[in-house]
């Protein structure tokens, strides 16, 4: 074995039994390789073998800090069920309302606040994009998507290991408008769609609005039950497949390589388009970014779809799909996005801002989660379940014997803006879960709203 790996599991024991704890700052690198009497690069193997597994974090100009500790509660159970199709019904999955308008909490829409440094690039970069379009004013925005804003994202994804060229990618308004002109592009009222089960309720209304059935396939610990998904596309069930597949919303999980590339595999065997919803793969707690199940796509079956909406801001509405195959078919339904919005995203992008964000933000969102998590494990009922994630911005919580139809109703009475298990599914599953988003810190109002939702779970829990 690798000397940097038997120094990594050195770390980890160390992690499991208490020597390094949560939050525990490392030695420096160059500390690590004089105590261990190693070279410098194997010093940075090992940190970074450690952060790759999650045990550790880099903070930007700081060094590596403990991220895991022991969990003190079990994941949710994801039970086996047959999928059959089913028929949604429009507005069931709309977000919910009071009084006509939408609620916007903290623990409800899956989102993020947006840093002091953040917010003065933006603000560079929108003055510089000013000059740079200044003309392109007098003309309709480019109904693929300006070639300076494609080719920052190629660019960008390129260096991290998902190749693209800027003439594969349409700027879309956001990424469910990526979704919306792919299912229309490939399917018509009527088709069925296979979805992962749960699934986010914002995609679901969307199906319902387009007149289109689904199939929900069950979740596992590492992604979707293949098996029922391949003898739908076998028996020709389906004529579209809908997936997050990484850092799921709601379920938090994300799919294994394996099961990435058997995705594509199946699109491109079947010849059956894949949407792949990828709006929190930048989201990674560590470093690197997961690889998309599209980059094993071979002949184009496969549509990646993303935005800035989890990563900058969901204000933008700026967003890009690879449409593979259906280009032609998509870019008849583009109507283009305005052209200066296009611009400053495409200079925070090529300036380096971007990057300096998404490191910042990973950071920010693994410590946050072990607060979430902590201050959760501490005030749940006993037998409480949720979600480990290792990214993205939404906990799964699972409470035996909740009573769903009165916690709702003590939810919309105290004016509580989370998502019950209900939603995020056609059938009568997720009796007893809830999805709450974590992407804020857990500052005093953040905590008042979660000893909320806590006191009126704790008030309607059945007796057995």
């Amino acid at each position: 074995m690798a000397k940097y790996k038997q120094l990594a599991e050195k770390f980890i024991a160390d992690i499991q039994t208490g020597k390094l704890s949560y939050g525990d700052r490392m030695l420096s690198l160059r500390q690590l390789s004089r105590q261990h009497n190693i070279s410098l690069s194997t010093a940075v193997n090992c940190y970074e073998e450690l952060e790759s597994l999650g045990w550790l974090i880099s903070k930007p100009q700081a060094g590596f800090y403990v991220s895991s500790q022991q969990s003190e509660i079990q994941s949710p159970e994801w039970h086996p069920f047959t999928s059959s199709v089913s028929t949604l019904e429009p507005q069931r999955f709309s977000s919910p309302k009071l009084s006509g308008a939408k609620l916007s909490g903290p623990l409800g829409r899956s989102r993020s606040s947006l840093d002091q440094d953040s917010r003065a690039a933006l603000d560079n970069c929108f003055r510089r994009a000013m000059k740079r379009s200044a003309q392109k004013v007098e003309d309709y925005p480019e109904l693929q998507g300006e070639k300076v804003l494609r080719e920052a994202l190629a660019n960008h994804f390129s260096h991290n290991g998902f190749g693209l060229n800027s003439d594969e990618l349409v700027v879309t308004h956001g990424c469910i408008d990526a979704v919306k002109i792919a299912l229309e592009a490939c399917t018509k009222a009527g088709d069925t769609v296979a979805v992962s089960s749960p699934c986010y309720d914002g995609l679901l209304d969307l199906l319902a609005q387009l007149s289109l059935n689904i199939l929900e396939i069950p979740s596992l610990n590492d992604g979707i039950d293949l098996v029922q998904l391949e003898e739908h596309l076998r028996l020709g069930t389906i004529q579209a497949g809908l997936f997050c597949t990484t850092h799921m919303n709601p379920q938090g999980i994300t799919m294994s390589m394996q099961q990435k590339q058997q995705l594509a595999d199946f699109a491109n065997q079947y010849q059956i388009p894949m949407i792949e919803d990828d709006v929190y793969l930048e989201l990674s707690h560590h470093n690197q970014m997961p690889l998309p199940a599209s980059y094993y796509d071979m002949h184009g079956y496969m549509i990646w779809c993303g935005s800035v909406s989890k990563t900058l801001s969901p204000s933008y509405r700026v967003g890009w799909c690879r449409p593979g195959r259906y280009l032609d078919v998509i870019l008849k339904r583009s109507f283009g996005v305005p052209t200066l919005i296009q611009f400053a995203i495409a200079d925070f992008i090529d300036s380096g801002a971007y990057a300096k964000r998404l490191k910042h933000l990973r950071y920010r969102l693994a410590s946050q989660y072990q607060v979430y998590l902590n201050y959760l494990i501490e005030h749940l009922p006993e037998g409480s379940r949720v979600t480990q994630p290792d990214g993205g911005l939404v906990l799964w919580i699972q409470v035996p014997n909740l009573n769903i139809t009165q916690f709702q109703n003590a939810v919309q009475a105290e004016i509580l803006d989370i998502r019950v298990g209900p939603l995020f599914t056609s059938s009568n599953r997720y009796q007893d879960c809830i999805r709450i988003n974590m992407g804020f810190a857990l500052d005093e109002s953040v905590k008042k709203e979660l000893d909320k939702m806590i006191r009126l779970i704790n008030r309607n829990i059945a007796e057995c």
